[in-house]
């Protein structure tokens, strides 16, 4: 007989969680009826943290996906006035992506629906396990701030390390 795998368990608790998180964020999504997908509300919300324009080719890099996704995305939220293509000042055969006065709406909108999803998600947790668990998430998300670890590589280590690509 084995011994059960703790860590087996947390990552399927994990991958559970993650996935019961889109399924609420998609549907308080539709129930907004923004017409956008999941993939154009993440290009939105990281277009958002650019403070002038990005390239193409810089939206690429933080979504971790290749530029013709990022084509693909630009192209649907275009064509709904969520975002505009604009020529750069300092060089005009390069195209920069930069939110429209409906896009910035349908950010609110977004937040709006992440907001809500996050209450019906966190609804059974008290005040004290809400702070407990963004205590936890921020430590798995930041990495230790401690000594390394006292069994294996350091805790640093590895894919997950550094700052991942940012997120609204």
């Amino acid at each position: 007989m084995t011994a059960p795998d703790p860590d087996g368990l947390l990552a399927e608790q994990l991958l559970r969680l993650t996935r019961r998180v889109h399924r609420i964020q998609k549907r308080h999504l539709e129930r907004r009826e923004l017409g956008i997908t999941p993939a154009q509300s993440r290009l939105l919300r990281t277009l958002a943290h650019y403070s002038s324009p990005p390239r193409m080719a810089d939206l690429a890099e933080r979504l971790e996906v290749v530029p013709r996704a990022v084509t693909t995305l630009v192209d649907g939220l275009e064509a709904h006035g969520k975002v505009r293509r604009v020529p750069d000042p300092a060089n005009r055969r390069v195209i920069r992506i930069e939110l429209t006065d409906e896009g910035r709406e349908t950010l609110r909108e977004l937040r709006a629906a992440r907001r809500a999803a996050a209450a019906e998600i966190l609804a059974p947790l008290g005040e004290r396990e809400r702070e407990q668990l963004g205590e936890l998430l921020n430590t798995l998300v930041d990495g230790p701030t401690g000594p390394p670890c006292d069994q294996g590589p350091p805790c640093d280590q590895g894919p997950a390390a550094g700052p991942g690509p940012v997120e609204g």
